[in-house]
């Protein structure tokens, strides 16, 4: 599948595609002329609260486990504009999803969960068929 992940600070690449952040905010002090991004969707990363949760800015920090688990619920509250990104895929366009400068391991970011949830209601739309 056309979906690639990477930090919003690594080179564009010209089969990047749409190039989507999904940062809940946006890079401090990073001019708009300087944006390495096609869009911006707040939404589709994890809460403040869950954010803090995870870093232990609350106390102390939650398991990959338990912040995985609550990623997924919340967005269950964007159903619609995973389906959007999934159906653009399904189309053949690539999409990057890009997450914080500071983010190392993708293993471990929420860019990686998206791109999950995209691939599943991918398998949703083709167990559905073109015509439902």
């Amino acid at each position: 599948m056309p979906i690639k992940t990477k930090r919003w600070d690594e080179p564009a690449e010209p089969d990047d595609g749409f190039r989507l952040l999904i940062c809940r905010y946006r890079p401090r002090a990073l001019p708009k002329a300087a944006e390495t991004w096609d869009a911006w969707d707040a939404d589709l990363g994890p809460s403040p609260a869950l954010l803090k949760a995870f870093q232990g800015k609350t106390g102390y920090a939650i398991q990959w486990t338990q912040y995985r688990r609550r990623y997924i619920k919340e967005q269950e509250a964007n159903h619609r504009k995973i389906a959007a990104l999934a159906a653009r895929v399904q189309a053949g366009e690539t999409i990057t999803l890009l997450c914080s400068a500071s983010c190392a391991d993708p293993d471990r970011c929420h860019r990686t969960l998206l791109e999950e949830l995209i691939n599943d209601s991918l398998s949703a739309q083709g167990a559905k068929g073109p015509d439902k």
